[in-house]
């Protein structure tokens, strides 16, 4: 039998019931990894988990809004009762919010929300997991960026700064979690057809986009023990890891 290269980890995948976090907690499973999927669809959640014991793994399903900073607090209480360790935190869940001027995006269902599940939630998370993270002998942590903030083009700020505060946000941890073993960079995954794409870009054909699913074995090898990378980029459009300051393609 091939062994399986997460074999005994633990996962946490936000965002789980479509898409690019749909296809990532496929994955994750697939090499070994016990995976949390996190969502508010749980019959989605469902039907992640009904996929995964298909291929043979073993999946914990939390329904709970990204928003919901109590539950989040909960959830880390919960996997240390469980497993007392965390080795793998995929942030994907994310909000896009209105295309439209500064000046007219609504301060709350606009500007709060977007914040609030890109930037807040991710903070959240860290927050609560952190000690977990830390118990770990190679804790690997990823958030899905964009090259939104890299390029703060028109209309698109509210989604922009939310990107930018995030990536400001893994940079930090990276930096301060260096010398213990946690790893933790973001992945640009460039045009890809899901749904968010779908809105963001109502006139463009879905089927010029790369599949969530390609990009998935990328994300697994982002979080795998081997790699070193930290406080850094993976570019999938280019195939290539990115410094800050460097160009994105997307």
């Amino acid at each position: 039998m091939t062994e399986k290269k997460l074999d005994g980890r633990i996962a946490v995948v936000t965002g789980a019931s479509r898409g690019i976090g749909w296809h990532a907690a496929l994955e994750l499973a697939r090499e070994g990894a016990h995976v949390i999927a996190i969502a508010k669809t749980v019959g989605a959640l469902e039907e992640l988990d009904d996929n995964i014991q298909k291929m043979g793994g073993s999946a914990t399903l939390v329904p709970l809004d990204i928003m919901d900073g109590d539950g989040i607090d909960r959830l880390g209480a919960a996997i240390f009762e469980r497993w007392g360790k965390l080795d793998i935190l995929l942030g994907n869940a994310g909000q896009l919010g209105a295309i439209t001027p500064l000046g007219h995006a609504d301060p709350v269902k606009d500007w709060d929300k977007v914040l609030g599940v890109n930037l807040t939630a991710n903070y959240r998370l860290l927050r609560s997991l952190d000690p977990l993270l830390r118990r770990s002998d190679a804790a690997r942590t990823l958030f899905m960026t964009s090259g939104a903030p890299h390029k703060c083009k028109a209309f698109w700020g509210v989604y922009s700064v939310s990107k930018a505060g995030l990536e400001a946000l893994v940079r930090t941890y990276a930096a301060e979690t260096q010398n213990l073993g946690v790893k933790s960079n973001c992945f640009n995954p460039g045009p890809v057809r899901t749904g968010m794409r779908a809105k963001a870009m109502p006139g463009e054909d879905p089927n010029t986009l790369p599949e969530p699913s390609s990009l998935a074995p990328h994300i697994v090898k982002c979080l795998l023990p081997e790699c070193e990378e930290n406080g850094r980029m993976f570019d999938f459009p280019s195939l290539s890891w990115k410094d800050y300051g460097s160009p994105v393609i997307d």
